[in-house]
């Protein structure tokens, strides 16, 4: 009984993710660029395929590109089963990077509502942690300076395994 509930719950949240999906076309001038795309990496973090549909070519490591960037990131790629990220364009400052951050965050809660919530005993001054009220997503978003002493803002989707 408990699989089937489960299964019907996360199709539910499916269903519910590209309705928002689908709204979020309707109203992409007053939303982020990259929300369509971080809505449609969500949903397909729930499905039993995880991101196979969006896997590229294979990287160093266990990072794999990704057909699915998001709109205005750079060096989107996929981490194991279950970990999408991106990184913002270069930045001049530490300081650039944590405007960038707070941007990044309000954009995000306008992208997704309420339907995520910042996680603030697990977030610091260097990053912020937000987790799906409806599913097992996080993201992180994580200020960091790059070999050619560029300032990013990185982003991680990731499925958590509780």
């Amino acid at each position: 009984m408990k699989t089937v509930t489960l299964v019907a719950g996360v199709q539910l949240l499916q269903v519910a993710v590209a309705t928002d999906c689908a709204y979020a076309q309707g109203t992409a001038a007053a939303e982020a660029p990259y929300c369509w795309d971080l809505k449609r990496v969500a949903a397909l973090a729930l499905t039993g395929e995880k991101f196979a549909s969006i896997a590229g070519k294979a990287r160093q490591g266990n990072f794999i590109d990704t057909t699915l960037p998001l709109t205005g990131w750079s060096d989107c790629s996929l981490y194991g089963a279950g970990t999408y990220t991106c990184d913002s364009p270069g930045l001049t400052s530490a300081r650039a990077a944590e405007q960038a951050q707070a941007e990044t965050l309000r954009e995000i809660a306008a992208c997704f509502g309420d339907t995520w919530t910042q996680a603030p005993d697990l977030s610091s001054a260097n990053y912020v942690v937000l987790h799906s009220r409806a599913a097992p997503l996080s993201i992180t978003l994580s200020t960091d300076q790059t070999d050619k002493d560029e300032h990013v803002l990185r982003l991680i989707l990731f499925v958590r395994r509780n």
